[in-house]
């Protein structure tokens, strides 16, 4: 991402974007990550090692994570889920 360092959001790609503001949100070290479909603009590869960064900083730094998706594999990674069906958390 540095050679895109001097380009405009609209100028970036929808993952470079989504790099981008996964980035941002890390930098001041938030107790708690909000995460809404972290890796939905993102390659398999590339979301799979945002994934494990995420469960990294969960595991190592105690942080909090609020991660929504729709993507059951991606679930997976959970300690705990919670689910949403018809406007109803379960």
């Amino acid at each position: 991402m540095l050679e895109r360092r001097d380009h405009f959001p609209k100028q970036l790609s929808g993952g470079e974007q989504q790099r981008v503001a996964i980035a941002r949100a890390l930098v001041n070290d938030p107790p708690i990550l909000f995460c809404d479909e972290p890796t939905g603009n993102l390659d398999s590869k590339t979301g799979e090692n945002i994934l494990k960064i995420i469960a990294q900083l969960n595991r190592e730094k105690k942080m909090t994570v609020v991660l929504v998706t729709h993507n059951h594999e991606i679930a997976k990674f959970a300690k705990r889920t919670l689910n949403m069906k018809d406007g109803v958390l379960r």
